[in-house]
C-alpha cells in the first residue's frame, strides 16, 4: 500500500529535511513517528528538500507500508508521535505510480519579509526582518526578467549538485500587506539557494543598494559571484506541490491566511 501525507513544520529546530549525519532532521522524525505507528521500517520520500531552518506550509511525502490504517488514523497516530513543529495534515491512498518527487509538476516557494524598524518577537525565526525600507515598485520591476526559462548559474549555490542550471519561472510576484512583503515563486524546479538568493538580490534592490537592471544583468553573467549576499532562510516556506489532478492531492492554505492572527 502507498500513502501520500501532506506535512507542514517550522524548519528552525531541525538542519533540513534530509537526513544525514547531523540531527535532527526533519526526514528522520517524520519516518522515527511513521515507523512506530506502522509497526515496521518506513522510508519517506519528499517533494522537494528544504535546508536547514526552512519551513513548509505543504511539503508532499509517500511511503509505503504493508500495514493497513484509515487515512484519518494515520494523521492521528502520527502526530501523537510528531513533535509539536511538525504535523501531518491530510493522508491519502494512492496509487503505485505515485511519487512524490518525480510525480510533481510544479513547486511554489513564498519568501517572507517583515519590513519594519523594530525586529520580530513572537514571528522570530519564521520571517526575515529587514529594518531598512523597502521600494515595492523597484522591487517588481526588478523580478521581471526572472520569468519564463534561464540558465539560473548566477542564483544558485556554489556546492548545487543539479546537473543543469535550467529552470523554467512559471510566476513570480510580490506582494505587500501592512508591513509584510512576500515573494511568491513558482517553477518546475529549483536550484540550491535558488530561491534565497533571488529573494536576496531583490532585497538589495529593494533599499537602494543595488540598480533595478543589476538583477537582468546577474542573471546574464551566469556567475554566483555576481549576486550578491544569500537571504537568511527564516521566511523561506515551500508552500505548494502540483501535481497531476488524478491524484486528488489536497491544495494547501496561503502562507499570509496561516500567520494571520485574531485578537
Amino acid at each position: 500500500m502507498k500513502i501520500a501525507l501532506g506535512i507542514e513544520y517550522a524548519g528552525y529546530n531541525y538542519y533540513g529535511w534530509q537526513k544525514q549525519s547531523i540531527s535532527p532532521t526533519i526526514q528522520e522524525t517524520v519516518e522515527s513517528a511513521l515507523s512506530d505507528i506502522a509497526n515496521e521500517i518506513v522510508n519517506v520520500y519528499c517533494a522537494g528538500r528544504t535546508d536547514t531552518g526552512v519551513h513548509a506550509i505543504q511539503q508532499v511525502i509517500h511511503f509505503e507500508t504493508l500495514s493497513v490504517r484509515e487515512p484519518h488514523s494515520w494523521v492521528l497516530g502520527a502526530n501523537s508521535k510528531l513533535p509539536k513543529d511538525i504535523s501531518v495534515i491530510w493522508a491519502l491512498n494512492v496509487d503505485d505510480n505515485f511519487h512524490a518527487r518525480y510525480a510533481a509538476e510544479n513547486r511554489t516557494y513564498q519568501y517572507l519579509i517583515l519590513n519594519r524598524r523594530s525586529r520580530p518577537a513572537i514571528l522570530n525565526g519564521l520571517v526575515t526582518w529587514e529594518c531598512q525600507q523597502l521600494n515595492f515598485k523597484r522591487m517588481v520591476e526588478a523580478s521581471k526578467c526572472l520569468l519564463g526559462r534561464h540558465d539560473f548559474t548566477s542564483f544558485r549555490a556554489v556546492s548545487c549538485q543539479a546537473k543543469s542550471p535550467i529552470r523554467t519561472v512559471h510566476k513570480l510576484e510580490i506582494n505587500k500587506i501592512e508591513d509584510y512583503f512576500v515573494i511568491t515563486i513558482c517553477a518546475n524546479g529549483f536550484l540550491h539557494h535558488m530561491v534565497r538568493n533571488i529573494a536576496g538580490a531583490l532585497i538589495a534592490v529593494g533599499i537602494g543598494k543595488e540598480k533595478v537592471n543589476w538583477v537582468v544583468a546577474t542573471l546574464e553573467a551566469k556567475n554566483r559571484a555576481e549576486a550578491g549576499v544569500t537571504a537568511t532562510p527564516d521566511g523561506l516556506y515551500l508552500v505548494n506541490i502540483t501535481y497531476p489532478k488524478h491524484y486528488l492531492i489536497p491544495e494547501p492554505k496561503k502562507l499570509i491566511d496561516n500567520l494571520k492572527f485574531n485578537y
